[in-house]
């Protein structure tokens, strides 16, 4: 009997970590090291665009590669917006990312509030649908859309590239997720109270959904300002291509490429989408993990 307690009390003890302090500093390194490599992997195209829009024409064929200009030549950014109608882009980006955005948003919102909180038959249905429609992607559906859109007279207009853009598919899927995962004995009090289907929304939903919100907001205005080939197919001209149309046409224009322009345009566009990206990622990330852990 003595015999066996102590066999097992052996094989407990080597069961258990020796040291736990030692793992833990192993699963830390570990970590650290995971993330230098998906830095190194996000951040070394992004130091290769800057540099190379720095760079005078020759600097950028040289080999072996050259990761910083031997001169700098900032008139790259000159031609980069005068090359082509830049500012022209920039406004087409900004009128079709708004519009898209704003349409997603309210109509997620919306559809995943009646989703959740209102009773009608075939909600379950409607739901299914949904998450159809997020497993179709977009390419699929382009032939039909230029048909439908051609047929309309709709081809280089705004409304030609953004109503075809304002599915919220995504949205709807994001924001009922998080709508289920609000505290049942808040909405039923405020149902006690004689809140309504709006002022429920406005007043108590709404204001304890604010990191989601945003996070749906970002995701769908990164996703829009780079949307590239949809509003490559709807727009014949400048009058309605975005920053991302407009890149390939100034790559075009030079012919072999002047790729110091490319690249200085390219970060002219990167830059205000990452401003508003490092301003909010904060929110961004505290409204995708709500919900996650529910206590």
């Amino acid at each position: 009997m003595t015999i066996t307690m102590k066999k097992e009390h052996e094989d407990t003890a080597r069961a258990q970590p020796r040291d736990p302090q030692r793992s833990r500093r192993l699963s830390t390194v570990f970590g650290y090291i995971a993330m230098v490599l998906v830095l190194i992997m996000i951040g070394l195209p992004l130091f290769w665009i800057l540099m190379t829009s720095f760079k005078e024409r020759g600097d950028i064929y040289v080999q072996p590669v050259t990761w910083w200009p031997s001169s700098f030549r900032p008139e790259n950014y000159s031609e980069a917006t005068t090359e082509v109608p830049f500012f022209t882009y920039l406004r087409n980006s900004l009128i079709i990312t708004s519009a898209i955005a704003s349409i997603k948003f309210v109509l997620g919102v919306l559809s995943a509030y009646g989703l959740v909180f209102l009773r009608f038959p075939g909600k379950n249905v409607v739901f299914l649908v949904i998450i159809a429609a997020l497993m179709v992607p977009n390419q699929i559906t382009v032939i039909s859309n230029y048909s439908l859109i051609s047929e309309l007279g709709w081809r280089n207009t705004f409304q030609g590239i953004i109503i075809p853009l304002a599915g919220v598919a995504f949205g709807t899927f994001l924001m009922r997720n998080h709508f289920l995962s609000l505290p049942a004995e808040i909405i039923e009090a405020a149902r006690m109270d004689g809140a309504g289907p709006f002022r429920l929304l406005f007043r108590v939903v709404l204001p304890l959904s604010g990191p989601t919100m945003v996070a749906f907001a970002i995701i769908t205005i990164v996703n829009e300002w780079n949307e590239y080939l949809w509003p490559f197919l709807m727009s014949d001209d400048s009058s309605v291509a975005p920053l991302p149309v407009g890149l390939t046409l100034l790559q075009n224009s030079e012919g072999y490429t002047n790729w110091g322009a490319v690249m200085a345009a390219t970060v002219l566009t990167i830059l205000p989408i990452l401003i508003v990206f490092l301003a909010l990622q904060r929110h961004m990330i505290k409204g995708l993990t709500s919900g996650a852990v529910k206590g």
